[in-house]
């Protein structure tokens, strides 16, 4: 199939899945004789693997190592589920950094008056 459908099927955009070959990430499955790049279902799989393991914000090397494991029937889930471990601490760091700039900026709007006068306690703590 050529790009355009390999991207439509994975969900992802065309220039997304054409990034994804010229790094090495997932490669297509070679060219049509008309020079286009052609993907073959096992290919697709990966790219939606990949577009998956985004989602979860994993990064393009992460991703690189997951598809590793995803291709290697002799792996261990031991290491699969220490990538995944070490996701979800950054994603529960990040989960409390952000409930704290949310409980911070909650109490500034709460103290602002918000009325036709000048002084705003928002404006005065980014000063």
């Amino acid at each position: 199939m050529n790009i355009s459908q390999a991207a439509k099927m994975s969900g992802l955009p065309t220039k997304t899945v054409r990034y994804y070959a010229d790094i090495n990430l997932v490669q297509s499955q070679g060219r049509s004789k008309a020079g286009y790049r052609t993907y073959s279902e096992t290919e697709v799989r990966k790219l939606i693997f990949v577009r998956r393991a985004r989602e979860f914000d994993f990064t393009i090397e992460e991703c690189r190592e997951l598809l590793s494991l995803f291709e290697d029937r002799d792996r261990s889930s031991a290491d699969v589920k220490n990538l995944a471990t070490k996701r979800l601490k950054q994603i529960e760091k990040k989960q409390h950094e952000l409930q704290s700039l949310h409980d911070e900026l909650a109490h500034l709007v709460q103290a602002c008056r918000g009325d036709h006068r000048p002084d705003c306690p928002i404006i005065d703590y980014f000063g």
